[in-house]
């Protein structure tokens, strides 16, 4: 018995320090997860080994997309009320320069070597406002012949991806280069192009051994689920759809806005992603690459969007109906806790701040 008891407590002593050692590496790492709040000018700072707010960026209404300079220095925001990005200095966590663009935006992106922020124009004729991180000033505008609502770089930093509303195809690739179009996918159901919310919803990436972008998972408007794309190929290989569940747990036909799946991530260490339901109130996990269906978890009320801690442990899901973000524990398959943020949280990223 005593030696049992011994045992147990050995393990018990193990795992503590394992715990505090994991706070520990997040804590010297100074990671955070910035989660934008739509419906206000804040933004929330999450600290992952607290799992609390720990600080907030003001002045930013009608926030949409987050994107972090590579060393931390800065953080960019997107403002659908003012038509601007916002630049912040992450050490002060001020504003400071607001740079005009040509017309109201919804999500950024940032190149690999922090030089340039991509920003969706979702008003108008659309495109891709290219902004200039070093003069702070918007430089170019890519026409992408269509609104842009999401935009990405790939993780090998070569091509922007813009998932569209409005052209003969939605998704459109560019080498992040020379700006130049490289191919495009998906053309609109039926190709009614003047369909307003015909189009790709959020979009994430795997990559090879070597760096290069593996596969794309490609959200689409009206489909519980996600494509995915073979992007060497610049094929559609598989279409996976989400379970299933009784008509009275789901959420209202119509709340959703016509993206009944929409917050998608791959986790860093490229073994699971990770897929949001607005439908059924839940985020599903699949194993990568044979994606098997891992997890069915529970969150907050209209999961919009996600984002991982950069260890793969936690994945954080902002829950734009119920103003909290769900904390998945991805080995456990279950949800850790639900944090209080902003009113209607969507975009969220990680970043390591100095």
């Amino acid at each position: 018995m005593n030696g049992t008891r011994l045992v147990r407590n050995t393990l018990a002593a193990a795992l503590g320090l394992a715990l505090m050692g994991q706070c520990s590496l997040l804590a010297a790492q100074n990671v955070r997860i910035v989660q934008t709040n739509s419906r206000s000018d804040v933004i929330s700072l999450i600290d992952p080994a607290t799992q609390q707010v720990v600080g907030e960026v003001h002045g930013v209404p009608v926030n949409h997309g987050a994107a972090g300079a590579p060393d931390g220095s800065r953080l960019y925001f997107s403002s659908e009320a003012k038509t601007t990005l916002d630049v912040v200095d992450t050490a002060t966590m001020e504003i400071i320069k607001e740079i005009p663009l040509s017309a109201r935006p919804n999500n950024i992106t940032i190149s690999k070597d922090g030089r340039f922020v991509f920003v969706g124009i979702m008003q108008g004729d659309g495109g891709l406002d290219v902004i200039d991180t070093q003069a702070l000033e918007n430089v170019d505008h890519i026409d992408t012949e269509s609104r842009v609502h999401n935009v990405y770089v790939t993780p090998d930093g070569k091509y922007v991806v813009a998932g569209a509303f409005g052209g003969d195809e939605n998704l459109r690739v560019y080498d992040a280069a020379t700006r130049e179009f490289a191919f495009s996918l998906f053309p609109p159901k039926d190709g009614n192009q003047g369909d307003a919310m015909d189009g790709i919803r959020p979009i994430s990436f795997s990559t090879n051994a070597d760096g290069s972008t593996k596969n794309m998972y490609v959200q689409l408007s009206d489909y519980h689920g996600f494509a995915v794309v073979d992007f060497a190929t610049r094929q559609e290989i598989a279409r996976i759809e989400h379970p299933s569940i009784p008509v009275e747990q789901r959420v209202a036909e119509g709340t959703y806005n016509r993206a009944p799946a929409h917050g998608i991530g791959v986790a860093p260490d490229q073994m699971t992603l990770w897929s949001c339901s607005r439908l059924n109130g839940h985020v599903y996990g699949y194993s990568l690459p044979d994606m098997e269906l891992i997890a069915e978890i529970p969150v907050g009320d209209h999961p919009d969007w996600i984002t991982f801690s950069p260890d793969s442990k936690y994945a954080y899901v902002a829950n734009g109906g119920s103003d909290n973000v769900s904390v998945i524990d991805i080995a456990a398959r279950s949800e850790l806790t639900r944090i209080p943020v902003g009113p209607a949280p969507k975009r969220n990223i990680t970043v390591s701040l100095p």
